[in-house]
Parts: C-alpha cells; sequence; structure tokens
C-alpha cells in the first residue's frame, strides 16, 4: 500500500524576482540653486542609476522647473525613489509617467559623420529615411540633427558607426503626459 504523503514547506516561499523596468520621472521643483544637487544626491546616495537626466524652467514667474529623469528598478525601488523625491523640501509634485497613462517622449541628438564617396550618399540616405536634418555640412563630413524617441536615435547613430561616425551630444529625454491636464 503506497500512501502520497504531502510536500508542504514550513518556509515560506522565496518572493520571485521582481523585473526592473525603464521609468520616466518628472518632477516640478522650485528653481533655485541647489536643487539639482539634492535630486541628484539622493540618487547617488543610495545607489540608485540615472539613465537620462533633463532640467530646465518651465514656469519662468513662479520659478518653477522640470526635471525629467528616466531610471530603472523594480516596482518597489521605483516606489521608494518617487517617495523620496516627495520628501525633498524643493519637490513640488514626482509623477511617474510611464504608470500615469499616455504620454510623449523625446531626445534630440547632433550626430557628426565623417566620409567621401559611397560612405557620404549612404550617410544622407540613412538621414533621410530617419527624417534626420543636415545643420552643417563640408567637403569630409555632416552634423545631423535628428529627434525622436531615444530607441530611434540609438538606431541611427548604430546605422552611422560603419560610415565614419565620428561624434554624438544627446539631450537626454524630455517627456510630458498626453490630453488636455496639466500634469
Amino acid at each position: 500500500m503506497n500512501a502520497t504523503i504531502p510536500t508542504t514547506s514550513h518556509y515560506p516561499a522565496a518572493p520571485a524576482a521582481e523585473v526592473s523596468s525603464s521609468h520616466t520621472l518628472s518632477v516640478l521643483v522650485d528653481n533655485e540653486p541647489g536643487v539639482l544637487a539634492r535630486v541628484i544626491g539622493l540618487f547617488s546616495g543610495r545607489g540608485y542609476n540615472i539613465d537620462s537626466l533633463t532640467v530646465s524652467e518651465t514656469e519662468h514667474q513662479k520659478h518653477i522647473s522640470r526635471i525629467t529623469i528616466v531610471t530603472s528598478g523594480t516596482p518597489m525601488v521605483i516606489e521608494q525613489i518617487k517617495n523620496q523625491l516627495e520628501r525633498l523640501v524643493p519637490v513640488h509634485r514626482v509623477i511617474d509617467l510611464t504608470v500615469a497613462g499616455p504620454y510623449l517622449e523625446r531626445e534630440l541628438a547632433m550626430v557628426k559623420v565623417r566620409g567621401k564617396g559611397e560612405h557620404r550618399v549612404e550617410a544622407l540616405r540613412l538621414a533621410d529615411a530617419f527624417r534626420a536634418r543636415v545643420i552643417d555640412a563640408t567637403t569630409e563630413s555632416f552634423v545631423f540633427e535628428i529627434t525622436g524617441k531615444s530607441d530611434k536615435i540609438d538606431q541611427f547613430i548604430e546605422l552611422m558607426l560603419p560610415l565614419g561616425l565620428v561624434e554624438v551630444s544627446r539631450t537626454g529625454v524630455v517627456a510630458i503626459s498626453r490630453g488636455p491636464e496639466a500634469m
């Protein structure tokens, strides 16, 4: 006679490994000296990485700036980041655009490519396909201006590598929620 013995454990199951994902945070702050350093200090002091960072004054009369931060982490880490940002004194509001609803994000890059002959022609053809504009040209090089999502810019840069890519300068991500409501 064979009896089946149930296999139960007295130990709780280990939590499943949470998946890290990229999040775009929009942070409204007072435009005053030291605010950006405090925000950056929060990230570096806790070992969080910043993938992209842009900041600019958005409401001149109210002295308000918007900081757009792209960072990665598990849902728990992202929640910690948001909570810690909200506790900083000059911070008015923190919105995780990734989960708040539909939003738009763009980045600008200037891409310098050196080449002659067929490489030049191919660089111009690809630039046209990606809707990149020529903003500087010499007999041996081009500087292209391209805007769009970061992955589009990454693809353009990757295609320019074998054609003589010399230098890249990128702005970082800017983002805004869609629809008529303000953040």
